[in-house]
């Protein structure tokens, strides 16, 4: 069972919007066994519209698409599917009801034609109710193959999606099983970790498959399985990991969908154990602060951080003695040190983390090579530091010396227990 999205709309082609509602459908339709042949994205052209539909029912049972159903007159996917279709457009008088109700209870404003314009649908579509919206979804069924129109705005679409368009596939199809399961690594590279498995891999049977997802110093390892045995494909794939996990157990974050992330597993090894933690950011810019506050919880452990981006800031707001920035430079493990015990101190913490470096595109205050990194942890037994090269591109050796400052803390608080 294959299936095609189409998004329609300038706005994705120009990239003034990201797609996310076709990696939100396609995750939907895999979690029923619909496999996803193909993702286009089309621009608000009628003939355009018309060769991609002709295109994804040649090859596709099951076609969604997202976007083109506003009321203004730059929204053509109605008009062009009733086209495709052969058909014309007529009034759901549950739809305008709908409509109508809308605009009296949240609108000031008076509705106009063009609002009550999105009742119109193809005849031969079945209405979609828009809990959320004034576009409703549209279902169509031709030659066997089923055609999904749903408004492209994503909290829209996604309710649609979930409660009413996947429901209807699983009645309509009798789909295969497809299981992912994805483990994720850190501290070792994608090739290296490919030799490690090499032996394991290769002995893979057949309905199963690995990927390998590298990302910024952490590997996810994707293992993929697909048919209509459920239950002989979910005892393989617990056969598989237990033949996999003592291979990785040294790297092995946790899984995908569950607390993976290893800021999260930092946090709920510091809230398990009552330990508390703080940072003093300069080429990182508070974005260590970041991961760990975008977690519901962190206030258990996470205290606070200095950004003390300037060489300034870390004299008057670290005291960071000025003559140690002068013997050893800005960029130093003795700076990184002194950065993290003062935060340990400041905010009264059991763990600091510190960086500093040059992230480029210029050196900024210190002669280091471009990428170079010193990472602090700091705790009450102590301090150390290592220096890394993570390269010249500025974003990548932020984000890279994020992961390290992760990893680094990971393995102190290992350590300490």
């Amino acid at each position: 069972m294959q299936a095609e999205i189409i998004t329609i709309g300038d706005e994705i082609l120009i990239g003034q919007i990201i797609d996310t509602n076709s990696a939100y459908i396609a995750k939907a339709l895999n979690r029923i066994g619909v496999s996803v042949f193909q993702i286009t994205s089309v621009q608000d052209d009628k003939e355009h519209i018309l060769q991609t539909l002709k295109a994804a029912e040649n090859h596709a049972d099951i076609i969604i698409i997202t976007g083109g159903l506003g009321p203004t007159k730059d929204d053509i996917t109605k008009h062009t599917i009733a086209e495709y279709f052969n058909d014309t457009l007529q009034e759901d008088t549950r739809v305008l009801e709908h409509v109508e109700g809308i605009f009296a209870r949240y609108s000031s404003n008076p509705i106009s034609q063009l609002n009550r314009n999105q009742a119109l649908v193809p005849s031969k579509a079945k209405v979609l109710h828009n809990e959320y919206g004034t576009a409703p979804g549209m279902w169509i069924e031709n030659n066997g193959k089923v055609f999904v129109s749903l408004p492209g705005v994503p909290f829209e679409m996604k309710a649609l999606i979930d409660d009413t368009v996947i429901p209807e596939l699983r009645q309509k199809f009798k789909c295969p099983f497809i299981v992912h399961k994805t483990y994720v690594t850190y501290g070792l590279g994608e090739s290296a970790l490919a030799e490690r498995l090499e032996v394991w891999e290769e002995a893979l049977p057949g309905p199963i498959k690995l990927a390998y997802l590298p990302n910024l110093g952490k590997v996810r390892l994707r293992l993929s399985a697909k048919g209509m045995d459920k239950e002989a494909i979910l005892k393989e794939m617990d056969r598989q990991e237990q033949l996999l996990m003592p291979q990785i157990q040294d790297i092995f974050v946790g899984v995908e969908g569950e607390e993976n992330s290893l800021e999260e597993q930092i946090g709920k090894l510091l809230a398990k154990d009552g330990k508390t933690l703080a940072t003093a950011e300069s080429c990182t810019g508070g974005k260590i602060a970041e991961q760990f506050t975008a977690h519901a919880g962190a206030s258990q452990f996470f205290k606070g951080s200095v950004v003390s981006y300037a060489t300034q800031a870390k004299i008057e707001v670290l005291k960071i003695p000025q003559a140690l920035i002068e013997t050893h430079g800005v960029v130093s493990a003795s700076v990184a040190e002194a950065m993290a015990n003062q935060a340990l101190q400041l905010f009264k913490t059991d763990y600091a983390i510190a960086t500093t470096g040059n992230a480029g595109p210029t050196a900024g205050d210190d002669k280091e090579e471009l990428g170079t990194v010193f990472i602090a942890i700091a705790s009450k037994k102590g301090v150390y530091s290592e220096k890394f090269n993570l390269g010249n591109h500025r974003i990548k050796v932020i984000n890279k010396a994020v992961n390290k400052a992760l990893e680094l803390l990971q393995k102190e608080i290992f350590k300490n227990r």
